[in-house]
């Protein structure tokens, strides 16, 4: 069941695998916007990452804190996302997926929308492999390769403020959404 804008999350403490530390959604003093990737080592997801890397002072200094999910075990996560700025969560499981309504579906590949940014995540991820600067994934993921990215801008008081789930591998919320998303959202609750 997905969830809709005005929905409630409980709260709850989840743990980082970059760095074992508690990450508490949500956040009881910042927006946080809760992503929901693929698997890890995914060429599109990390491509998506790189640009909220870039901007992540903006995104904090706007008061949102990062928190992504990949459905991935905490071990191989950590080869993929080791210098990420913000926590990023392990769900080998599927919990968290299945409690915000976050599907799988052959229309994550599938979908003509998605065929070039797949192609340009794959020719990028092979340069940087080359170059040393990531790890590719493993032949085989236990939680499957058709994951489709969600994403959440979750109050402090844990109302969903904004939401969207993605139609297929690269339809996901870019930076400067997020950004006139909370802006928005802080003026509304002002």
């Amino acid at each position: 069941m997905q969830l809709d804008t005005g929905s409630l999350v409980r709260a709850r403490t989840l743990a980082a695998v970059t760095d074992g530390s508690s990450v508490a959604v949500p956040d009881p003093e910042r927006l946080v916007h809760l992503q929901f990737r693929r698997f890890a080592g995914c060429p599109v997801c990390h491509l998506h990452l790189r640009s909220v890397v870039r901007r992540h002072a903006e995104i904090e200094a706007a008061g949102i804190r990062e928190v992504v999910v990949f459905h991935s075990g905490a071990d191989e996560l950590r080869e993929h996302v080791a210098g990420l700025p913000f926590a990023v969560i392990a769900d080998p499981d599927k919990r968290l997926y299945a409690e915000f309504g976050v599907e799988s579906s052959y229309r994550s590949l599938l979908s003509p929308r998605a065929w070039g940014p797949v192609l340009r995540a794959i020719a990028l991820g092979a340069v940087e492999l080359l170059r040393g600067r990531q790890k590719a994934p493993s032949r085989t993921q236990a939680g499957g390769r058709l994951g489709l990215p969600a994403d959440f801008l979750i109050a402090p008081d844990g109302t969903v403020l904004a939401r969207s789930y993605g139609e297929h591998v690269d339809d996901q919320w870019p930076v400067e959404k997020l950004l006139t998303l909370a802006a928005r959202a802080r003026t509304v609750r002002a």
